[in-house]
């Protein structure tokens, strides 16, 4: 996949902190050091249900898990043909996570600096001596000849570890034949080692209140500089200012700066009807904490009105926000205010769109509403610290591992998220699965359609059905 750069990476490490700094220097006085990740590099904080998520996936493959108690781990989605999430522990990328689609699963992608954190247990290889540094040194595959031990649970394909006699690890690749295979094998590849750069990984246990602590600084600058964006638009363009609220972190942490900027104002909540439970009862909570109204805004009942004249929203057509979003929220503007100001949660690592937009805009479908995005330049690990320290109240379903927040069934979520949400919501994903199964009849469409969520795209979406 291409690499998407959408701004400058910050993402640092102080190795006598243990945690992640978004600038050169450390409140401590320790000079960071640059954490390599993937571009566009919103690196995020690993929460509860991440670290177990990813604690099962090692666990079931490599017999152990891979984050102990008391490390600080971050996420970073990558470019893939679904879900993908690299690990950073220690300031390093130590491996990532990868959800297969066809068959249903995740696979560990493991990097030599995730043995600082575990030891495998299964799928492992060990070879001799003398053909370490070769492998070590130079990514050379591990060869029948120098192969000194197999872990019966190999098959061909899968990811394993690669140890010396001593039981270090000294790289990792896949497998190229089974471990039975190899008992026959005078020449030929066992495993294609994975060419990685060195790193340098230090594991140290931290506690996020340290995170905050060390990046003082830097949050206080953020601040600053969102609060005066904040109130010279609000100067320069005298409108009813409000606050568009999506139940979200993002949107949540633009509430805590125009709070700061120029006190309290009303919440926008474009209420689609297809809400999680979870993000309805936060814009209570945080309505209720800062004693804030909320205009709730929404016509569910046009989304359903479309859905059966065009069937589910894609990726490629996304109807649903035009009908659920923009144009009640243009009604409702009209009606109370006539025009105002809004402040929204828009950050440029979110999208080339999000990227390209001004800090000051009207859309086309809302032009009584002046937008402003005050956290325009800041990442996800400015966001969450910032709420840290603020101690905010966010979005519980961010806990439970989803770390996108809108309407439960959005044609732009992964299979893996989608899944996932049909896990944990399973009323709620039985009532969409309804709908597009009554539609896939309708357009005599295979089962797939609905069991590998084809829905998502309106290209091709007919092609293996009704020939249109």
């Amino acid at each position: 996949m291409p690499r998407l750069y959408l701004g400058k990476i910050p993402l640092c490490w102080c190795d006598s902190c243990h945690v992640p700094v978004l600038a050169g220097l450390c409140a401590c006085g320790a000079r960071t050091r640059p954490v390599s990740v993937t571009p566009p590099g919103d690196v995020r904080p690993a929460f509860a249900g991440d670290v177990d998520r990813i604690n099962e996936i090692f666990q079931e493959h490599f017999g152990a898990p891979l984050v102990p108690e008391g490390h600080i781990m971050l996420l970073n989605k990558v470019p893939s043909d679904d879900r993908m999430d690299e690990i950073v522990m220690g300031g390093a990328v130590v491996g990532a996570v990868r959800y297969l689609p066809d068959e249903q699963r995740w696979e560990p992608l493991p990097r030599p600096s995730a043995a600082k954190y575990m030891r495998p247990e299964r799928r492992y290889v060990v070879v001799d001596d003398g053909a370490v540094p070769s492998i070590r040194d130079r990514g050379a595959s591990v060869l029948a000849p120098g192969l000194v031990a197999i872990d019966p649970a190999v098959s061909a394909g899968d990811e394993v570890f690669i140890m010396n006699r001593s039981g270090e690890c000294i790289g990792v690749g896949r497998a190229k034949v089974d471990a039975t295979a190899t008992a026959a094998m005078e020449r030929g590849v066992v495993v294609r080692t994975r060419k990685n750069l060195p790193v340098t990984c230090v594991p140290g246990e931290a506690t996020w209140e340290q995170a905050i602590a060390a990046n003082a600084d830097v949050l206080a600058d953020y601040e600053a500089a969102a609060v005066r964006f904040v109130r010279e638009v609000a100067d320069r363009n005298p409108l009813p200012p409000t606050v568009s609220y999506s139940g979200g972190k993002d949107s949540l942490a633009t509430l805590l700066v125009v709070l700061k900027a120029i006190g309290k104002v009303p919440l926008i909540f474009a209420d689609t009807g297809l809400e999680f439970p979870e993000t309805c009862e936060n814009v209570e909570e945080v309505a209720a904490a800062y004693d804030l109204e909320v205009v709730r805004v929404g016509e569910e009942e046009r989304f359903w009105e479309a859905f059966e004249e065009r069937g589910p929203p894609a990726v490629d057509d996304r109807w649903c926000c035009r009908v659920c979003k923009l144009r009640p929220v243009y009604r409702a503007v009209g009606e109370r205010w006539g025009e105002c100001l809004s402040f929204i949660g828009q950050r440029r690592y979110e999208s080339v769109q999000r990227m390209q937009s001004r800090r000051v805009w009207r859309n086309s479908h809302v032009p009584n509403q002046l937008s402003a995005a005050p956290i325009q330049q800041w990442t996800a690990m400015h966001v969450w610290l910032y709420l840290f320290r603020e101690g905010a109240r966010y979005n519980r379903l961010y806990e439970r591992g989803l770390d996108r927040i809108g309407c439960f069934m959005c044609p732009s979520s992964d299979v893996a998220v989608l899944r996932r949400i049909a896990e944990t919501h399973p009323s709620l994903w039985a009532m969409w699965t309804e709908r597009l199964s009554a539609w896939r009849i309708k357009q005599k469409l295979p089962p797939e359609w609905t069991e590998n969520a084809l829905w998502r795209r309106r290209v091709g979406r007919y092609e293996a059905g009704s020939g249109r």
